[in-house]
């Protein structure tokens, strides 16, 4: 009697050539990734919240000082990416927050 195999292989194509493989358990487990706005400010790094700097409502410019991260001993300034208007701040001094943490939104 045969086993019956639940796994499914994938096709795909390199330089013409076509490959036929079993997807990881990691691979089709991993998050998926997300297309983020230009003003969505994320963290890179988990850690702790040592100043907020920006307030909402604030106009602030490219460039400019919106919180102190500190991440593996090091403090990271996080700066504006773009200018506009602070619209929202979801974290305060003393969180500590993990990667990919969404900590505020320009508009």
């Amino acid at each position: 009697m045969e086993k019956k195999d639940d796994k499914q292989y994938v096709d795909f194509v390199v330089t013409a050539r076509k490959y036929k493989t079993l997807l990881t358990d990691k691979y089709r487990n991993r998050p998926f990734w997300n297309k983020t706005q230009p003003g969505e400010i994320f963290s890179a790094l988990p850690g702790t919240i040592i100043e907020v700097v920006a307030h909402e409502g604030q106009d602030v410019s490219e460039g400019d000082l919106l919180l102190v991260l500190e991440a593996m001993k090091m403090q990271n300034r996080i700066i504006a990416p773009v200018a506009g208007v602070v619209r929202e701040i979801f974290v305060k001094e003393g969180d500590k927050i993990g990667k990919h943490c969404l900590m505020m939104k320009i508009g």
